[in-house]
């Protein structure tokens, strides 16, 4: 054998094992199984904090004759159901929308494990007074509003949880707050007892003073003879609309937004009553009112409509300019008034920022108020589905 064969032979067998080296290598990467993940390295881990809400998505409950929304599983609404009476409260609701039932009383017994309860509306049902139990809401920690209205409730609830800051009890037959059944409510910002039978005899004293956090007070549609007195500093709205108060004190409350009185028996203010360093809106229609007074620089809305104004003296009512600081009045209406001819170009000079004056018909000086004249307490409203009328 030549050495030239010899050579070619070597050649042959590095290249067969070349070739075979790179079938290996080849196979194995094929079987490389790259789902396969890396053990995790104890050092980088970051620990994470156990999702209890994700815990009480399995455990939430909801009563039977209610429904509670899977996108928002903290409310129940158990209204329109012709219940009476309140089914259990799983732990968990926020959220109570039972109005609109034929419910009469109230037991603590639905509300023992109901600790998270923040709002309830209880509107439209047949509550009475005599029937709710004494302390159903007081052991509701976390109760922020209540809904009452459209019931035939005699008194008001007592006691109330302190975090309360919105009670709504228009539409019963509630006579009196008792002095009990606020004393503790420093946290309420919003109270409304439009149409109930509130008398002055029945908010004596300073019942409502200590509310040191009320802005809105609603007593429409009562039988009060005066507006309610040692209303707190805090007070931004008051609405006495359809009642026979025939006087306005001095010196209200200083951080008073809005005065709503219209249908009363006003003849006269006294001329500095409504100055107020912020009031906004001022509604005096529907009464008999015929003196000027003095109007504020932040008044913006003046109702003055159905009145007995013969003439308005507008330099009484704008003592002085001020140009740097005009006054802020956009809109007053003077309609079916004794007015006899334009009102006074003064006005634009003094309300420079008047938008309308809404003049409209003006009465003869022997000619009664015909919308005032027949004008009555509404009717309670019927209950929904029937002919009778809630008493």
């Amino acid at each position: 054998m030549t050495p030239s064969h010899i050579l070619t032979i070597l050649s042959l067998l590095l290249l067969s094992g070349v070739l075979v080296l790179s079938q290996d290598y080849e196979a194995n990467y094929l079987d490389y199984d790259t789902n396969d993940s890396l053990p995790e390295d104890p050092r980088l881990s970051v620990p994470q904090q156990p999702d209890y809400d994700g815990q009480l998505m399995y455990s939430y409950e909801c009563a039977s004759e209610c429904f509670c929304p899977s996108s928002y599983p903290f409310a129940m609404y158990c209204d329109h159901r012709k219940l009476k009476a309140v089914p259990n409260i799983p732990r968990h609701i926020r959220h109570l929308y039972i109005q609109h039932n034929d419910i009469e009383d109230i037991t603590s017994k639905p509300f023992i494990n109901a600790t998270s309860l923040r709002e309830i509306n209880l509107s439209y049902n047949k509550l009475q007074s005599s029937k709710v139990d004494k302390d159903v809401f007081s052991i509701l920690k976390e109760l922020i509003q209540l809904h009452l209205e459209h019931n035939n409730l005699e008194d008001i609830p007592s006691p109330l949880p302190k975090t309360l800051k919105s009670l709504h009890l228009g539409f019963n037959k509630i006579s009196k707050i008792p002095a009990d059944a606020t004393r503790k409510l420093t946290k309420l910002t919003v109270l409304d007892l439009c149409s109930n039978r509130l008398t002055d005899a029945g908010i004596k004293g300073k019942i409502l003073s200590d509310m040191k956090s009320l802005m809105q007070i609603n007593m429409c549609n009562n039988k009060l003879k005066s507006m309610p007195a040692d209303l707190p500093e805090s007070i931004q709205q008051i609405s006495l609309e359809n009642n026979s108060i025939a006087s306005i004190p001095v010196g209200m409350t200083p951080n008073l937004l809005s005065l709503r009185m219209p249908h009363n028996k006003l003849k006269s203010v006294a001329y500095n009553a409504f100055n107020l360093s912020k009031l906004m809106e001022l509604h005096l229609g529907h009464n008999q009112l015929f003196k000027p007074f003095f109007v504020p620089r932040t008044l913006e809305h003046l109702y003055l409509n159905h009145n007995d104004f013969t003439d308005l003296n507008l330099s009484l009512m704008c003592p002085s300019l001020d140009l740097g600081n005009p006054n802020m009045l956009t809109y007053i209406r003077l309609d079916n008034n004794k007015l006899r001819g334009p009102v006074d170009y003064y006005a634009y000079r003094c309300f420079p920022r008047l938008i309308m004056i809404f003049y409209g018909n003006q009465r003869k000086d022997d000619e009664e108020d015909s919308e005032t004249k027949k004008y009555e307490k509404p009717d309670r409203p019927k209950r929904p589905g029937g002919n009778k009328a809630i008493e």
